[in-house]
């Protein structure tokens, strides 16, 4: 090989050693935090970002080792009432270093907390004062859910995975449950997100069908990918919307504006579907309750009647003269067949009948006392 050349680790250390050249001292940098993940060991290791209109235009590793951590985050909740999250803009004190393997990194061990809220995390509060002013963050808490949930418009992206499992696991349930379901498709992340969602419920709105929920969902993602649900025109519009408004947007960890104007949120699209199996199974339920309580309530009845049936053919059996002639008693009747019940009624000469249990006896009255 005739061509000049270095390895990767002679480059690599030359390029460490002319970054750190450049940066001897400690620099405040700001940033936004677009990833934290704090490891067991205690070292939190982050991601910061810069963006502008068009997107992220800067990104770099960063590292608080434990030793700073625990003291760094302390004095942040103490400061600003939250710990380290995604959309804050932090301004930190960093070392810039650079290793052969693990490339640029900012080593922080302070932060100034008056720029750790971050704008995204300012304009959601914002949102929620100004929807919580104007009423609309119980609004949609006072609608009624039908009892039995039949007609759905789902609001999401047509290829969704969430939106997959959703429709299986609703439409596919063991019990053979039948739902309507009418995909309004929007966009569900990016700055045109919150007025795709808002079209989507007036499309809703103006379909002239009585639909009995709108459900709102979309699956996992960053957290700048889902801070449009943080939006003040799509928030307004769900509480707004006539219909109860469900959500199932993210991951567990999330929780946006849009969830908390809703009628109800979950964590899953699967959960929401779920959720409205849940009311036919409570009414599936209820109704074989009733079912049971009718049978129950029959057979009560039944027995009722039997046990009347019982003492009656009793007290028939009881007045049977044939039980009476058992006990010892005779029936005297006079030759015309009719019963007699006193001495007055024969005359000497007469014919008379005796009858007992056994048999008949048939007699004349020689002498009357």
């Amino acid at each position: 090989m005739d061509k000049e050349f270095i390895d990767l680790y002679a480059l690599q250390a030359l390029m460490k050693e002319g970054i750190e050249s450049l940066f001897p001292q400690r620099v405040w940098v700001k940033a936004e935090i677009s990833s934290v993940n704090v490891k067991t060991n205690g070292h939190c290791y982050l991601e910061l970002s810069q963006n502008d209109e068009s997107g992220t235009i800067a990104k770099v590793k960063a590292v608080i080792w434990r030793s700073k951590y625990i003291q760094i985050n302390s004095f942040l909740v103490a400061a600003t009432g939250t710990s380290l999250k995604v959309g804050m803009s932090l301004l930190a004190r960093v070392q810039v270093t650079y290793s052969e393997l693990y490339g640029l990194t900012l080593t922080i061990d302070e932060v100034d907390p008056q720029l750790t809220i971050g704008q995204r995390e300012l304009e959601k509060r914002q949102t929620i004062e100004k929807l919580t002013k104007e009423g609309l963050m119980v609004r949609q808490k006072g609608l009624e859910l039908p009892l039995l949930p039949y007609a759905l418009a789902v609001i999401s992206a047509r290829d969704a995975a969430g939106l997959g499992d959703f429709k299986h696991h609703l439409l596919a349930n063991e019990y053979g449950f039948a739902f309507r379901l009418d995909l309004f498709e929007a966009t569900m992340q990016g700055a045109g997100a919150p007025a795709s969602i808002v079209a989507a419920i007036d499309s809703i709105q103006k379909s002239g069908v009585e639909y009995d929920a709108v459900l709102i969902m979309r699956g996992g993602g960053s957290e700048l990918d889902l801070a449009c649900f943080d939006d003040y025109q799509m928030a307004k519009a769900i509480a707004l919307c006539p219909v109860p408004v469900f959500t199932a947007i993210g991951h567990d960890k999330d929780y946006h504006v849009a969830d908390m104007v809703a009628h109800a949120y979950v964590k899953t699209p699967t959960a929401l579907a779920d959720l409205f199996l849940d009311c036919f199974m409570s009414e599936d339920e209820r109704l074989a309750s009733f079912s049971q309580r009718l049978k129950l309530a029959f057979v009560n009845k039944v027995n009722a009647m039997a046990s009347r049936v019982d003492l009656l053919a009793s007290r028939i059996a009881g007045a049977d003269p044939r039980c009476i002639l058992s006990r010892g008693y005779a029936l005297v009747a006079d030759g015309e067949g009719r019963v007699r019940k006193s001495a007055s009624a024969f005359s000497e000469g007469d014919k008379l009948s005796v009858l007992f249990a056994d048999g008949r006896l048939d007699c004349s009255i020689d002498k009357k006392r």
